[in-house]
């Protein structure tokens, strides 16, 4: 607990909340390359599914994920120009309802593929010694941490979301109820994923669950899946992304009241439409610089697993457990030393070895992968 007293006493609240949003924008940052390296894996299975198909398994297939990242910058580009966080629900609701659909049908494909074995693979304990070494075990280990918590990052936005909420009832009491559900039903829906996908694979599971059954039988319904995350990473890009955007947009108004480049709104009239587009030049080329930075990135550091395994252990302890155990504890003023005040403070220490040994373990992946890596030149 020696951290968590050094940190509370040196740093008092008021840098606490700037610390806390540093960390907040640079997850978001980190959300965004890692939304894009998925959105291009799933890309490239769906051109390699396509690929096997018509070549009945005879082309090996191997395509470059770096113009599908490309891709899927280039619609960032275009759906960032969105100016608020309250007008792209559609595109939740959009993003949401394709989670739903490839979720399903990996979770069917999983099932389906136990039962045509009639047997399970894999164990309790893991991959098994000698398929890796004990070493590689541990630190796989450690990465499985960091990618469960980055699995619900949703704190990164949970105030934002709150914020374009409607009240009464108030925003706080919808929200806990938003939160309940959503987080049951996402644990579910994982649970049994990573349950049966690791029963119908073993030793061999991929990162992506999608990718491991076979890229030709039936290679239709993976195209589905596969297209269903990409227009899920589009629109969940979108959703972590405009927090930031607005705080660099506000920052830059309250620094440079007086500008007319950041301030200025060209009206452009939508054929068909009653109201207009307003066209903001520094809000089109500073997010047009932040997506090309996140997809360059993203070809620099094709490393899905590992990189989702850093951005877990990264924001997980401070976000999600520290600064909500902190509020709380001043909110319902626990007095110190109290039982209830030690046993939070204790999860607090608890998650923050857990973040810690995930960040070892995700950066241990990242060296490994470094040995054998060419910039620019990465192919599935």
């Amino acid at each position: 607990m020696c951290f968590f007293f050094l940190f509370s006493f040196f740093f008092p609240g008021g840098f606490q909340v700037k610390v806390c949003g540093a960390i907040q924008y640079l997850n978001l940052v980190g959300v965004a390359i890692g939304y894009t390296i998925a959105a291009s894996i799933s890309m490239v299975a769906i051109k390699k599914a396509n690929c096997f198909h018509s070549s009945h398994q005879k082309d090996p297939c191997k395509v470059s994920s770096n113009p599908y990242m490309i891709m899927f910058g280039v619609a960032e580009i275009l759906f960032s120009q969105i100016p608020d966080f309250d007008q792209i629900w559609w595109l939740s609701i959009v993003a949401a309802v394709m989670s739903f659909t490839y979720s399903t049908i990996g979770l069917g494909l999983g099932v389906g593929k136990v039962a045509e074995s009639g047997k399970i693979k894999g164990s309790l304990t893991g991959i098994s010694i000698g398929t890796v070494t004990e070493t590689d075990k541990i630190w796989r280990s450690f990465q499985a941490l960091g990618a469960i918590a980055f699995a619900y990052s949703y704190s990164l936005i949970l105030i934002e979301i709150e914020d374009t909420i409607k009240a009464p009832p108030s925003e706080h009491k919808t929200m806990k109820k938003a939160t309940l559900i959503s987080v049951a039903v996402t644990t579910v829906f994982y649970m049994l994923c990573g349950c049966f996908g690791y029963a119908a694979f073993g030793d061999l599971s991929p990162g992506n669950l999608l990718t491991g059954f076979g890229f030709y039988n039936p290679y239709w319904l993976l195209d589905i899946a596969n297209l269903a995350i990409v227009v899920h990473l589009v629109g969940a890009y979108q959703v972590y992304c405009q927090p930031l955007f607005a705080f660099v947009e506000k920052t830059a108004a309250e620094w440079f009241p007086e500008s007319k480049f950041i301030s200025r709104d060209i009206e452009i009239p939508l054929f068909g439409f009653k109201s207009s587009y307003k066209l903001n030049l520094f809000r089109l080329i500073w997010r047009t610089i932040f997506v090309i930075f996140t997809t360059v990135v993203s070809m620099l550091m094709p490393f899905f697993n590992d990189v989702v395994g850093i951005l877990g252990a990264f924001g997980f302890w401070p976000l999600t457990v520290y600064f909500p155990v902190e509020m709380y504890i001043v909110q319902k003023k626990i007095p110190k030393w109290s039982t209830r005040w030690l046993c939070l403070q204790i999860l607090s220490v608890a998650c923050l070895i857990i973040s810690i040994a995930a960040a070892a373990g995700s950066f241990a992946g990242v060296v490994s992968d470094l040995k054998v890596y060419k910039p620019f030149e990465t192919s599935y």
